[in-house]
């Protein structure tokens, strides 16, 4: 069966990655990602053959890791943090329904909610939510209802996507609704 791992690469430094993560780009032959985050593995990883797509190729890069995959190589596809939170891993099992001889591996990484609680201290020590402010996906009113929920669950509310160009003001607005 022919292999393909979605590898959550952490926050950032390659000391930040798990060892399982490190361990799977090393035995792959082909590491795929969003441009910026090849950038951060590719000196760790020499020898290996690195493809890439820019910011909102998703499904484009997905595709690509699968038809690398059929050709007979291990492949990683990285993202940031974790795959599974906010990450590639559902899009990758999305588009795998059509490449079913591909054996999806899916390896965790430290979350940007994790690794920015340890440098706090114990932030997350009891409950905790984690809430994107992108509205891509998930309509501005849902997330509103989300931000005062929490708020009222008394939850630590860990912030995904606080901003962009076109949300610049986002983070403000949901800092103003869980004030209140």
């Amino acid at each position: 069966m022919k292999k393909l791992y979605v590898v959550g690469i952490g926050p950032g430094a390659y000391e930040k990655m798990t060892i399982e993560a490190a361990e799977a780009l090393k035995n792959s032959d082909v590491i795929i990602g969003y441009t910026v985050y090849v950038d951060l593995v590719k000196e760790h990883f020499a020898g290996k053959e690195f493809l890439t797509t820019p910011m909102k190729k998703e499904v484009e890069r997905c595709k690509m890791a699968f038809e690398e995959a059929m050709k007979g190589k291990t492949v990683s596809m990285i993202c940031s943090g974790d795959a599974g939170v906010y990450g590639m891993a559902g899009l990758m099992y999305e588009v795998g329904m059509n490449y079913p001889e591909v054996e999806l591996s899916v390896i965790a990484g430290v979350t940007a909610a994790t690794g920015g609680a340890a440098v706090l201290g114990a932030p997350l020590i009891h409950d905790f939510c984690l809430i994107s402010l992108s509205d891509l996906l998930t309509p501005w009113e849902k997330i509103e209802t989300r931000l005062l929920d929490a708020a009222h669950g008394d939850f630590v509310i860990c912030l995904y996507n606080p901003s962009s160009k076109k949300r610049h003001d986002y983070l403000q607005k949901a800092c103003d609704l869980m004030l209140k």
